[in-house]
């Protein structure tokens, strides 16, 4: 089946007109993120069955992925990670069904690859020269690896307390690494500044429209991977806060080409850090979009982000699934990577330890019930953690 990636619109709407994708576009004229939208009527010829036998990749969902007629990706093999029952860590913890997504076990030890993967193809067939984007550290990295395999020259704008290991991993692939004092807000205006009389191409989180379709991927393959069955609920560490998008958005296409049966989705948990929380905040007071957060801190890299441009797409995903929103406190997440590596032997960055705290303090207070089935999204890796766990 050929290409169904058909246009851009805007995520609020706001009126203005579909945007061609031949075309560089990053925010909508109204300064909301834009989504690729495809040709799902079309896509109901395409049938589920057809995947037998195709890659264990994110691109086995080509059809459905920003990719052009005579197109081929940017790939390091990324997507298809296991989904473990875990059973051990759900006996300890009075959950029937747990399963962890591990995504982990992408190229550059992160779910940032299924994102990068996606936006670097696209600025590859923009005839982009350099991509730019600010980091706390794995979307950096991941960028730096898919733009090496582009071809493409790399600006990575990091906070300056960034851990050492994300910096030295951004040098590895060839990326030029500006160190800047303040958070990723700071880092994204400067690589802003500096990129955009230049030109450089920015694949900021969700400045630009195809990293989330990258993220979606993790909902087909859940699909996939449970028998066309969603599972109860998702609880998924949300920093920007493109993967929870992602999916929300993946579960309008799959249920609109017929390969899951319209119904009850997952309810969606947002895992934030106690002390960088807008998200659970803005939840909480029932507004439709997050105040930036004062001075943020987290030990999860990927949590430490005091504003998301897409909050209100987060928010909206959250509540029109029926989930919530927790907090957790640093040391409930390096209890909760210990736990989840002890039992199951998987190796899980703070986020996906933030991720077990959450489900844990759900269960206490009967939100989680024992028989209900479970995803924890373990976002990263420990290896680049491990100060962490010496501390």
């Amino acid at each position: 089946m050929a290409s169904l990636f058909t246009h851009l619109e805007c995520s609020v709407p706001c009126g203005a007109p579909a945007c061609d994708p031949r075309m560089r576009r990053h925010l909508c004229a109204c300064g909301a993120p834009l989504l690729a939208r495809y040709d799902l009527a079309a896509a109901r010829a395409w049938p589920r069955e057809s995947l037998a036998g195709r890659a264990p990749d994110m691109w086995r969902y080509r059809e459905l992925l920003p990719l052009l007629d005579g197109e081929a990706p940017v790939t390091l093999g990324e997507g298809f990670t296991p989904l473990v029952h875990a059973e051990r860590l759900g006996a300890a913890i009075g959950l029937d069904r747990l399963y962890i997504k591990d995504e982990s076990l992408n190229p550059t030890n992160s779910f940032k690859a299924r994102g990068q993967s996606a936006a670097i193809t696209r600025a590859r067939g923009l005839r982009a020269s350099t991509i730019a984007l600010p980091t706390a550290g794995n979307a950096g990295n991941a960028a730096a690896a898919y733009a090496a395999a582009a071809g493409l020259r790399c600006e990575v704008f990091m906070p300056a307390d960034a851990k050492r290991p994300f910096v030295d991993e951004c040098r590895l692939y060839g990326a030029h690494v500006t160190l800047v004092d303040g958070l990723i807000t700071d880092a994204g205006r400067l690589a802003a500044e500096r990129g955009g009389p230049l030109g450089w191409y920015d694949v900021s989180t969700l400045k630009e429209p195809y990293r989330i379709e990258g993220k979606k991927t993790m909902a087909y393959e859940l699909a996939e991977q449970m028998d066309w069955r969603w599972p109860d609920w998702i609880v998924y560490p949300t920093g920007g806060g493109t993967g929870m998008v992602g999916m929300w958005k993946a579960f309008d296409e799959i249920e609109a080409i017929g390969w899951v049966p319209r119904g009850p989705r997952p309810r969606m948990v947002s895992v934030q850090a106690e002390h960088c929380a807008p998200i659970v905040r803005a939840f909480e007071q029932g507004a439709e979009r997050a105040a930036p957060w004062e001075h943020a801190a987290t030990i999860a890299d990927g949590l430490r982000v005091p504003r998301a441009i897409g909050d209100f797409l987060i928010l909206r995903a959250i509540r029109e699934s029926g989930g919530t929103a927790v907090a957790v406190p640093d040391d409930a997440m390096v209890e909760g990577m210990l736990r989840i590596g002890r039992l199951e032997g998987v190796s899980a960055a703070p986020e996906g330890g933030a991720a077990l705290a959450a489900i844990e303090r759900l269960l206490a207070a009967g939100t989680i019930r024992q028989s209900d089935s479970v995803v924890l999204f373990n976002t990263g890796g420990a290896l680049k953690y491990l100060d962490v766990l010496q501390a």
